[in-house]
């Protein structure tokens, strides 16, 4: 896959969240400066080595960011105290809500750090 497939990603989400995405990617890139981006699942994401590292995705009410399952539960009460939502493997968000950029890199760290293992 290639750096247009976030592209076009991003320009067919609903336009409220077109900011949002461009933000997480941006996030994620800098982050991740040696991960391959791609598209799985139907998601942008990064890739490191064979892993998924982090994507994001837009819906018809909210984004999400997803993780490795790790880093969700190890941030997890940092998650809640920000008042955010989270399963096993993402977080839910408004754009209205955005999750911090320190939260975010937090997270994709240690996500990073998970898939090393």
């Amino acid at each position: 896959m290639t750096t247009a497939d976030h592209d076009v990603y991003i320009a067919a989400a609903p336009e409220a969240f077109q900011p949002e995405l461009q933000r997480l990617r941006t996030l994620l890139a800098r982050t991740l400066p040696d991960a391959e981006e791609i598209v799985a699942y139907n998601m942008p994401g990064f890739r490191v080595g064979g892993t998924i590292v982090a994507s994001y995705a837009a819906f018809s009410r909210q984004c999400g960011l997803y993780l490795l399952p790790g880093a969700i539960s190890a941030h997890a009460e940092e998650i809640a105290a920000a008042g955010f939502k989270a399963t096993k493997t993402g977080i839910t968000f408004s754009a209205r809500k955005p999750i911090p950029d320190d939260l975010v890199g937090k997270l994709v760290r240690s996500s990073r750090q998970d898939a090393e293992v």
